[in-house]
């Protein structure tokens, strides 16, 4: 069902996927004792409900079909997946080990997108000096 969706709306469920993934993990500092994929999808189902304009050009009858909220699944898990095995680049270890030699702290990342959260978190403990 999912693949017979429009390219444009594949598109901004990917988008809207990732995007929520990365505040939700964010907001829970990148912590995997505090991750709940519960609370990914109840974070997720709000985002779309509330504020993603995709959401109401899929058919209710879609949205009810069962087979439609398994490909959302798995293209889900494919998403987080795909953030979690995306390497950091070469720059943002580079800054990273910079910052935190010159803070003395110790944070570990192991994405590109938790090096994001990592880096904004060193920067921002850099100004307050």
């Amino acid at each position: 069902m999912f693949k017979d969706l429009s390219p444009n709306i594949k598109s901004s469920i990917t988008r809207s996927i990732t995007q929520t993934f990365e505040q939700y993990m964010s907001s829970i500092g990148w912590s995997e004792e505090r991750y709940s994929i519960e609370d990914f999808i109840n974070t997720w189902r709000e985002y779309i409900t509330t504020k993603a304009l995709w959401y109401s050009k899929i058919p209710d009858s879609m949205k009810n079909d069962p087979k439609f909220h398994e490909d959302l699944a798995q293209r889900i898990n494919e998403i987080i997946h795909r953030i979690l095995s995306e390497p950091p680049s070469d720059e943002q270890i580079a800054s990273i080990q910079m910052m935190q030699e010159q803070l003395d702290t110790h944070y570990s990342y192991d994405c590109k997108a938790e090096a994001v959260y990592v880096e904004s978190l060193l920067k921002e403990r850099v100004e307050q000096q």
